[in-house]
This record gives structure tokens, C-alpha cells and sequence, in this order.
């Protein structure tokens, strides 16, 4: 039986200049392709560049490029997996400072918290709002959307690459 297959997206948003080589081998490897990526520098950190990459294959295949990518120092990077109609979608987000976030996404690209994580978050903190707020941020990735957001952005000159949907 042919495995499930899906698409995503690799945003590599800041790697020292010396690793950008790196980089390509280890998405070279974990998506079983020859394809290179296009840098450009990241204008929000000196000596660094970014680059995206969308991904076609299996089920899976986004935490591959995870652990791949897990092995290299310095980098800030996302990563994402659609869902399929067996297979929630993934977001993964990685920063040197905060470590891994991953959590499930919906087809709309929303996070997904759990009815338990949502108790369990309840049942501690209810009685203290200020830590059940921060908690409640944890679950959502916040720290890490705050991190990384100046670097999403990127170069305004950067080329922009058209994606078309083939079905």
C-alpha cells in the first residue's frame, strides 16, 4: 500500500552564512531530493540568510525534516505539514533560544489544543489567571511566534515565488 502523501513548507529564517551548505544536504536528504534553495540575506540579523522551500511526500515527512534540521546549530526555522483526511496537520517552529514547539494545526492552518491539555492546564492553574494566562500562551506557541515573527518578514526585495496548485 502506497503511503499518504501531503505537502508543506520549510521557512529556514535565519542560518549563519558558513551552514547554508549544510542546511541543503540535511533537506537534500530528509525529502529525498537533489532540489537547492535560494538564499537571501536576513535583514534582521547580521551574516545570516533565510530561505523557504515547499515539499511534496509522505505522511511524516515534516518531522523527518525536523530531526534533520534539529542537528544543525544556530538555526531558526518552521516547518509544516498539511493534514489529509487520516492525518492531522503539524507546525513545528524552532528557535536557539526556545528550543522545538510543535503542535497539531487544522486544515485552516489553526492550532489545535486538546479538551485534556485544556483541563490540565484548568485544574492547575484556575485559581491563579496570570499563570493561567502564561500557560495558555505555552500551549499556543506564543513565545515562539514573538521570536520569530521579525524574521518571518524577511528582505521586501527578496524574488517571491508563485506556488500553483495542480489537481
Amino acid at each position: 500500500m502506497m503511503a499518504r502523501q501531503t505537502g508543506g513548507v520549510v521557512w529556514i529564517h535565519s542560518t549563519p552564512g558558513p551552514l547554508c551548505p549544510h542546511v541543503e544536504w540535511a533537506l537534500q536528504d530528509a525529502l529525498d531530493s537533489r532540489d537547492g534553495l535560494d538564499w537571501t540575506p536576513q535583514p534582521q540579523e547580521t551574516a545570516a540568510y533565510r530561505a523557504e522551500r515547499p515539499w511534496w511526500g509522505p505522511v511524516g515527512t515534516a518531522a523527518r525534516v525536523v530531526s534533520a534540521l534539529l542537528r544543525l546549530p544556530g538555526l531558526r526555522f518552521e516547518v509544516t505539514e498539511d493534514p489529509t483526511d487520516l492525518s492531522e496537520g503539524r507546525r513545528y517552529s524552532h528557535t536557539p533560544e526556545l528550543g522545538l514547539f510543535q503542535a497539531p494545526t487544522t486544515p485552516a492552518g489553526d492550532l489545535m489544543v486538546t479538551e485534556q491539555e485544556l483541563r490540565l492546564v484548568l485544574g492547575r492553574w484556575a485559581e491563579r489567571p496570570e499563570r493561567l494566562a502564561a500557560e495558555l500562551r505555552q500551549l499556543l506557541g506564543d513565545d515562539w511566534d514573538d521570536e520569530l515573527e521579525p524574521f518571518r518578514s524577511g528582505d521586501p526585495a527578496a524574488p517571491t515565488r508563485w506556488l500553483r496548485q495542480v489537481v
